[in-house]
């Protein structure tokens, strides 16, 4: 592992321990060159599917893209990185049990699903930007179906 601060390529790993259940393995470590500590997270690699966009396109799926939208929506508010990791590690097992190619309205819908229990600000963020919201009314009628 290569130290994020002096790019030495020795570390050691100081402590392990599982986390979410078992599904991840949290590793902090120690370059020999600097001494300076981080932390990895270890966890089995279950998303290697295609995401077949609305367009019919097909790519890769991306995790770190994916996290970049969900981080933008949940931005000034209390959740965790904890939390979001939790969230698309249970949202990858299930994406991953579909098949090699996944519609993109699952993910969207998925996101959405999780974010309306961890966050309503979130999950009206998150839904603006995936659905699109033409004008105020879909805005509104978005909001009424959370308040309703």
């Amino acid at each position: 592992m290569i130290c994020p601060k002096c790019k030495h390529e020795n570390t050691k790993v100081i402590d392990s321990r599982d986390s979410n259940d078992n599904k991840v393995i949290r590793r902090r470590r120690e370059c020999e060159a600097c001494a300076y500590r981080f932390t990895t997270f270890e966890n089995v690699a279950t998303a290697n599917f295609i995401v077949i966009k609305k367009d019919n396109s097909r790519e890769p799926y991306n995790r770190q893209k994916l996290a970049q939208g969900i981080w933008k929506a949940c931005e000034k508010r209390k959740i965790s990185q904890d939390q979001i990791e939790e969230l698309l590690n249970e949202l990858e097992e299930g994406w991953s049990s579909l098949g090699k190619e996944v519609q993109s309205t699952k993910l969207g819908e998925g996101v959405m699903n999780r974010l309306r229990d961890l966050d309503e600000v979130a999950y009206i963020r998150f839904a603006s930007v995936y659905r699109q919201f033409k004008d105020i009314e879909t805005f509104k009628e978005e909001l009424q179906k959370l308040l309703g």
